[in-house]
């Protein structure tokens, strides 16, 4: 079973060698630390999946293989590091690897000891549990990292708790918060913290970390990093799930709209209406929503995007959507799906229902 801060399939960020596509957040710490402006509060934000949890990784070995120097010890200085590289075989390293790193904590949401099920939020004990930590860790000086993901999972007991934590902080106490969603955190959190920010991948950035994390989706990155707006993580779930498929399945049903292939419908439904495939019935609504993301742009800007996310995708964006009340027709659509489909999943209607109800209202958004 994956880990609350870990994607179903892929590697523990802790465990991943090389971050792609980030070298401004890179430097932007690198040089906070070489100049000796190294806050003791950091936001990591940015999309789902883009490598916000590995760099927070890559900080704390490099914090930890790189201890302070006391004031007046000429013989701590040394040359400005130039990378957050550490090598796998240094002490830390190996120490992080076994879990036996006694100046890192990782926060992460917990079970509940009731029911024994994973909470939805991490609680103010999490956080209070950080108080012990700063203690016993203090008595062997250096620095103390925390990592917590993610902070926008706090209930607001937790958040405070942090809060106070971030005011009085403890001395050489580095805490890194991963954030997916900064406006779900409190303003005196965020104003506390320096912000490094992580942008979407490019299909290099994307073929990269996807040969490093799955090398056997590596083949399909440009198409991945289309459907997956640029977040590896989001590209390894597809990749896992079969997304790639899925999608060429979708609009495959779209090249004879507004007449619709039923036997195809069906299949799409049947096959993600099966028990245990609630992930796979996640993922085809994320597609759909994507696909009728994608026919709205085309009909507003009168292109289809520059890459194809399947097989004659181009042709099939440029029919369906060929004007700008077309566009907007789509749009209206994709809004109207999503609550449709919210209030479907709260009333536990039947899944191939609500697939095929979707695929009937698509058809008659073709047709009209």
């Amino acid at each position: 079973m994956s880990a609350p801060d870990q994607i179903t399939g892929a590697p523990h960020p802790r465990d991943t060698a090389m971050i792609f596509g980030q070298s401004a957040a890179q430097t932007a710490f690198l040089d906070a630390f070489s100049t000796g402006r190294l806050h003791h509060g950091w936001l990591l934000r940015g999309p789902k999946g883009v490598g916000k949890s590995t760099l927070a990784w890559q900080i704390a070995r490099f914090l930890l293989a790189n201890p302070p120097v006391a004031p007046g010890d000429m013989f701590g200085a040394s040359d400005a590091p130039r990378s957050l590289f550490v090598d796998p075989e240094h002490p830390v390293s190996r120490r992080i690897n076994a879990g036996a790193e006694g100046g890192l904590k990782s926060v992460t949401r917990t079970p509940n000891p009731t029911t024994e099920r994973l909470r939805d939020q991490i609680v103010v004990d999490d956080i209070r549990r950080l108080g012990g930590f700063f203690q016993m860790s203090a008595a062997e000086g250096g620095r103390r990292v925390v990592i917590i993901d993610a902070a926008d999972e706090m209930n607001t007991s937790a958040a405070n708790a942090l809060l106070k934590m971030l005011e009085e902080p403890p001395e050489n106490a580095i805490l890194l918060l991963i954030s997916h969603q900064p406006s779900r955190l409190l303003p005196t959190i965020r104003s506390r913290c320096r912000t490094l920010r992580l942008g979407a991948l490019g299909a290099a950035d994307m073929a990269q970390a996807l040969a490093q994390a799955a090398p056997e989706a590596a083949g399909q990155s440009d198409a991945l990093a289309e459907l997956s707006a640029g977040s590896v993580g989001a590209a390894l779930s597809i990749s896992l799930l079969g997304g790639i498929e899925t999608y060429g399945e979708l609009t495959a049903l779209m090249l004879k709209m507004p007449e619709l292939d039923r036997a195809r419908a069906l299949k799409i439904a049947e096959a993600t209406a099966q028990r245990g495939a609630e992930a796979k019935l996640d993922l085809l609504f994320d597609l759909i929503d994507l696909l009728l993301s994608r026919l709205a742009r085309t009909g507003a800007t009168g292109h289809p995007p520059i890459v194809e996310a399947s097989i004659a995708e181009a042709d099939i964006l440029k029919r369906l959507a060929p004007t700008p009340a077309k566009g907007r027709a789509w749009a209206q659509l994709a809004q109207d799906i999503s609550g449709r489909v919210r209030h479907g999943r709260a009333v536990n209607l039947d899944p191939a229902a609500l697939v095929l109800d979707t695929l009937f209202k698509i058809q008659q958004t073709a047709a009209g």
